[in-house]
C-alpha cells in the first residue's frame, strides 16, 4: 500500500499511509486510537474506497469492491467486533457463504471434520454443532480466527484478535501464528499491547495522524522509543503512580456470594487504589457486578462509610455513589446511536430538571466542562457515541459518573482497546479519583498496569480470594500468577 490518503468530511483519515506485507511474516501495526490503522485495513479488504494511492498484491495492482471479493482474493480479516451469528453452529460459522456439498446436498460431515482439525490447530476442542451462543467470549475469539483459516487466506488481517483471550490462549494462539508464518501466510497483527507486539511480530510500522512515521524490525525498537513514536511526544513513566494516601475505610464487603463468587470479604479505603486480578472467569466481573447491584446477590453485605447499604440495582447503587465503568462499554456502558451529550446526561437529568423539564443550557455547560478537563477529542456535543474512538468513549463514561459526584468508582479493564496515550491519560485520571479522596477498583486482566498503579492488589480464583498483595512495589507479575493459579 503506497501513498494512501482518505478523506471524510471535515477530517483527513489518512494523509499519506503506507504498508508493505511480506509473506510468511508478522507485521505490527501500531498507532494511537484515530491514527488511521482503522481505516487503512477497510481499504485494504474493499470496505472503503481510497482517495489516492495505490495497493499491489503479489506485484500486480489490486482493488477490492467488497469484503467478499477480498476474501475471494485469499484476503482474510478478523475484526476486534465480533462478526459471528450466535445462533448458528460452530460449524456453521466457519463455512458461511463457502458451505461444502456433495451431489448438490450440504456435506456437513465434511465440513464436521474440517472443522474440527482447525479448531484443534488453535487448542480449542469442543463439539463444533454447538451454537456459538453458548460458547465463552474467549472461545468465539478462537471461532473468529478459525473462520479466517478455513478460507485458506494468504493474508491475514487481525484486529486486536487477542483482546478476549487469557494469557494461556494467548500463548497457543502465537503458535499457530508462527505455524502459519512458516507456511507463507502474511499476518498483519494490530493491537494496542506492546508486549505482545515485541513478543510476536517481525516488524512495527506506525502510525501517526494518517501518516506512516516509521517502518522498522522489531528489534530496532525500544519499547520507550515505540511509544514516542506512536503518541508524538515524550512519556517519561508508562504507569504513572499518584502519590496516595489511603484514609478511613470507605467501601466493605463481608461475605459476598452469587453464582460462581463464594464469600468474598475485603476493604478499600478512601484515596486508596485496589486492584483485582484473576484469570478469565475467576469471578472478578461477577464480584463488581455484585456491588453495583447489576446482578442479584444471595448472601453478603456492601458497607459504605462503616454503614450498611442495601443494593438491589444500579439505581440504587448510583444513588448511594456507586459506579461501575463497565468491561464492555459498547454494549452495556453507552447507547451508540445517542449523542455524546445525551450519553453523559443519562444518570444525571434529575440533577438538571424541574417540575418535568430538563434545563438544556446546564446540561449542557456541565458537559463542556467535563470535555475540557478530561480532555474529550470530540466534534461536537452531538456527535454519535459509535463515532468516538475507544479513549474518548472510555473517558464519556468517566465524565458521565463524575457528574453523579460519585465516592466509589468501580473500573471493569478500563484500558481495553485504548492506545498507549489515552492509557496513559487513564491512568493519571485514576490517580486524580484517588488523590480527591474517592475508593477506586481497578479490574484488569494486564497485571504491568495492576502493579503499576495500584496499592493494593486482590487476587480472585475459582470464584474466591485466594490472596492478596500488599508490597505492590516490589510485587512481580509472577507473585500475582502464583496466587490466581
Amino acid at each position: 500500500m503506497a501513498g494512501i490518503k482518505k478523506n471524510f468530511p471535515g477530517v483527513i483519515a489518512l494523509a499519506h499511509a503506507s504498508f508493505d506485507l511480506k509473506a510468511g511474516e508478522v507485521h505490527a501495526l501500531v498507532g494511537e486510537n484515530g491514527a488511521g490503522k482503522s481505516t487503512l485495513i477497510k481499504i485494504l479488504t474493499g470496505v472503503q474506497k481510497q482517495d489516492g494511492g495505490t495497493i499491489e498484491l503479489y506485484g500486480s495492482p489490486i482493488s477490492f469492491d467488497s469484503p467478499q471479493e477480498a476474501q475471494r482474493g485469499q484476503l482474510a480479516t478478523i475484526y476486534q467486533e465480533f462478526t459471528l451469528i450466535p445462533a448458528l453452529s460452530v460449524r456453521a460459522n466457519l463455512f458461511l457463504g463457502r458451505e461444502k456439498s456433495r451431489s448438490g446436498f450440504l456435506d456437513s460431515k465434511g465440513e464436521s471434520a474440517q472443522a474440527g482439525i482447525i479448531l484443534a490447530r488453535l487448542g480449542l476442542h469442543i463439539d463444533v454443532e454447538t451454537p456459538v451462543a453458548e460458547l465463552t467470549i474467549a472461545q468465539q475469539q478462537l471461532v473468529e480466527i478459525a473462520r479466517a483459516l478455513a478460507s485458506d487466506a494468504k493474508v491475514l488481517v487481525m484486529d486486536e484478535p487477542t483482546a478476549a483471550l487469557t494469557p494461556t490462549e494467548v500463548k497457543a494462539l502465537f503458535v499457530v501464528l508462527r505455524e502459519l508464518a512458516e507456511q507463507g501466510i502474511g499476518m498483519i497483527f494490530i493491537s494496542h499491547r506492546l508486549n505482545e507486539i515485541f513478543e510476536i511480530a517481525d516488524r512495527i510500522t506506525v502510525l501517526r495522524d494518517g501518516t506512516t512515521i516509521a517502518t522498522r524490525a522489531t528489534s530496532e525498537f525500544t519499547r520507550q522509543q515505540l511509544i514516542e513514536l506512536m503518541v508524538g511526544r515524550s512519556i517519561e513513566d508508562e504507569y504513572p503512580r499518584a502519590m496516595t494516601k489511603p484514609q478511613a475505610t470507605g467501601l466493605e464487603v463481608r461475605n459476598l456470594g452469587a453464582g460462581i463468587v463464594r464469600d468474598v470479604s475485603f476493604t478499600a479505603h478512601r484515596g486508596e487504589i485496589v486492584g483485582i486480578a484473576g484469570l478469565m472467569g475467576a469471578g472478578r466481573t461477577e464480584v463488581v457486578r455484585l456491588i453495583f447491584g447489576a446482578d442479584n446477590r444471595e448472601s453478603g453485605a456492601v458497607l459504605l462509610d462503616g454503614k450498611n447499604v442495601m443494593i438491589g440495582s444500579p439505581r440504587e447503587a448510583i444513588a448511594n455513589g456507586i459506579c461501575l465503568l463497565t468491561e464492555d462499554r459498547k454494549t452495556q456502558g453507552l447507547i451508540l446511536r445517542a449523542a455524546a451529550r445525551d450519553n453523559f446526561a443519562l444518570p444525571n437529568l434529575t440533577t438538571w430538571s424541574r417540575l418535568g423539564f430538563i434545563n438544556k443550557a446546564k446540561e449542557l455547560s456541565r458537559f463542556q466542562k467535563h470535555v475540557v478537563n478530561l480532555k474529550i477529542r470530540i466534534s461536537d456535543p452531538e456527535q454519535l457515541a459509535e463515532n468516538l474512538s475507544g479513549g474518548n468513549q472510555q473517558k464519556l463514561l468517566v465524565a458521565r459518573w463524575l457528574e453523579t459526584n460519585s465516592q466509589v468508582v468501580i473500573f471493569d479493564e478500563p484500558t481495553r482497546g485504548i492506545d498507549v496515550g489515552a492509557k496513559f491519560e487513564m491512568y493519571l485520571l485514576i490517580g486524580e479519583l484517588a488523590l480527591q479522596g474517592k475508593v477506586v477498583i481497578v479490574v484488569s486482566s494486564e497485571l504491568p498496569e495492576l502493579l503499576g498503579i495500584c496499592d493494593r492488589i486482590l487476587v480472585m480464583r475459582r470464584g474466591q480470594l485466594a490472596g492478596e498483595i500488599t508490597d505492590v512495589r516490589s510485587a512481580k507479575q509472577e507473585d500475582v500468577m502464583a496466587l490466581a493459579v
